[in-house]
């Protein structure tokens, strides 16, 4: 045995995703024929759009599979810049201000590897999608919760982020619409935020992977566009969630020129550049049809609305309606056990697959996470094994 083989001292701090628990969990119980109905795993069951899957083969029948320049090739850079100025009015140069990534996660450990020092602090709503807390950590920094509460709808509030302001705050990350209790940050409060952002010097990291998943008439605001957060805003986004691209990989990341260097530096030393023929189908996902899109919000509204009805008959149970996303973070504190333990039962009574809350944080304790991404009928018979599953728990 070598003696001194082990693990750095840093990835002591680091965890596996409680999601990616779950979902493998329930992987080893399906290779065994157990029928489960998957609430846990953030994937949109949509098919990839045609237009989409045929602009990569194309790519592919022409020989486009060779490295890119590092920041993606210019057609996809052009139609992002495009798009993020139609949709979102934020302006950018898409040679100097943007780099497509390997996906929204990547872009956003590239901001951390890029921007953070060792002792930095950064702020974070929680419950927190389960890897923003490590990633500052790669960097040698800190995360500071900043608590988001039920009876606020969990949105974030202005005066709780600048309670967590230390004069080591260096980030705060934002996600509208909010993974995972689906919250939508309004403009007053992004206005709000913004205004502490600038008093406070603070970068801001504004996740908007899930802007096209928004319902009830709520609308979607990039916080980039507010009175001088522009160069200090670095915009994330990618095509996983609207175009139900999850397994092509693509994502992106705007930002100032000042900021974008050292981005790309940590981008050109882990990945060289994203796939070829994927940012072909990127290209067309944005400059092709939208109606696609279109339809999968209209099909997540509907299940939404399922799971709201069927959660409302349930003992035990208290739901904030969602404006966003295709997540819902129902309390389940009335039941008297963990979300651990509420999780672990359902798969194995209800053959449920959910999120335990803790896996969001310490202040997800008390709330499961569904994830209404699978089809409205598995929605429907996993939510009535549900039902009778917890009222089987209650008469005990």
């Amino acid at each position: 045995m070598i003696s001194k083989v082990k693990q750095a001292d840093r990835m002591k701090r680091i965890h596996l995703s409680g999601i990616r628990k779950v979902f493998e969990k329930v992987a080893e119980l399906e290779r065994k024929g157990t029928k489960i109905t998957h609430m846990e795993i953030g994937r949109p069951d949509f098919d990839t759009p045609s237009h989409i899957k045929e602009a990569a083969k194309k790519a592919l029948d022409e020989g486009f599979v060779h490295y890119t320049a590092s920041v993606g090739i210019p057609e996809l850079r052009k139609a992002i810049a495009e798009k993020l100025s139609r949709d979102n009015g934020i302006r950018i140069d898409p040679d100097r201000e943007l780099i497509v990534t390997l996906g929204a996660n990547q872009a956003i450990f590239l901001c951390m590897m890029g921007l953070l020092n060792p002792g930095d602090e950064v702020l974070v709503p929680e419950p927190m999608f389960v890897y923003y807390a490590d990633w500052g950590e790669f960097a040698g920094a800190k995360t500071v919760s900043v608590p988001l509460r039920e009876e606020e709808n969990f949105r974030v509030r202005a005066e709780d982020i600048e309670r967590c302001i230390t004069p080591k705050s260096r980030m705060l990350i934002l996600n509208s619409p909010h993974n995972p209790t689906g919250a939508v940050l309004d403009r007053d409060t992004l206005a709000a935020i913004a205004e502490v952002a600038k008093k406070f010097d603070l970068l801001v990291l504004s996740d908007e992977i899930y802007e096209k998943m928004v319902y009830d008439e709520t609308k979607h605001f990039s916080i980039a566009t507010f009175s001088g957060m522009r160069d200090r805003t670095l915009t994330v986004n990618g095509f996983s969630k609207s175009f139900s691209m999850t397994g092509w990989r693509l994502g992106y990341v705007a930002c100032n020129p000042d900021l974008m260097s050292a981005l790309l530096k940590v981008h050109q030393h882990t990945v060289v550049c994203p796939v070829s023929f994927a940012q072909k189908g990127a290209a067309a996902a944005l400059t092709g049809p939208q109606d696609c899109v279109n339809k999968i919000v209209k099909e997540f509204d509907r299940r939404r609305k399922l799971v709201m009805d069927r959660l409302s008959e349930m003992e035990g149970v208290k739901v904030i309606r969602p404006q966003g996303a295709f997540y819902i973070f129902p309390s389940i504190k009335e039941t008297g056990r963990s979300s651990q333990e509420i999780a672990d039962y359902l798969l194995k009574e209800a053959g449920v697959a959910v999120v335990p809350g803790s896996a969001f944080g310490s202040l997800g304790e008390g709330y499961i996470r569904i994830a209404y991404s699978t089809s409205y009928d598995d929605l429907e018979e996993g939510l009535s094994r549900m039902k009778a599953a917890l009222a089987k728990l209650r008469s005990q």
